[in-house]
């Protein structure tokens, strides 16, 4: 009995060694992708490649959050009727976020393929927004230079910390 004993303890431990292997195999192939820069995605279609794209923008901006996850918004960029529905429904998701509020120590990002469209997103989401009702969120615009300024304007009197990432 005491043999089985320990040859089932050994088996045990045989086989975590094998498992952390293995996860430690998984995570320096993780952290080699990571390292690799994707570049913006050119189709305004393809959301697949535009979250991979807005996901690796915002994990290298996330200094200073204190919340367990961003709250990432990819804003529709195409003009067809799909993504027009697209549009209204992310804008009305925003619209009620910032009507309720935001607790300090989060991050919203908001990205997509057309830089004025996810500026219009942004200012028309955050027209309505209390002065000082946003303090300690931090909001970051992945956009174009020429977008920058407007977005500032309706989120700096919110109270919330403004970051842009040129895209």
């Amino acid at each position: 009995m005491r043999k089985f004993a320990y040859l089932a303890t050994t088996l045990a431990l045989t086989g975590c060694l094998a498992l952390t292997a293995c996860n430690h195999q998984d995570s320096s192939q993780q952290a080699t992708a990571q390292t690799q820069k994707l570049t913006r995605p050119t189709d305004p279609n393809d959301t697949k490649a535009w979250g991979a794209y807005l996901t690796q923008l915002v994990q290298s901006h996330l200094q200073g959050m204190s919340a367990p996850q961003p709250y990432p918004y990819l804003v529709p960029g195409g003009s067809d009727d799909a993504s027009q529905a697209s549009y209204q429904r992310q804008l009305s998701n925003v619209e009620d976020t910032v009507a309720r509020g935001v607790l300090p120590g989060n991050l919203l990002a908001f990205a997509g393929p057309n830089s004025t469209q996810t500026a219009n997103l942004i200012t028309t989401a955050f027209k309505d927004a209390k002065p000082g009702s946003f303090k300690g969120v931090i909001v970051l615009f992945i956009g174009d230079q020429a977008d920058q300024q407007r977005v500032a304007a309706v989120i700096d009197p919110t109270g919330a910390t403004f970051r842009f990432v040129q895209m």
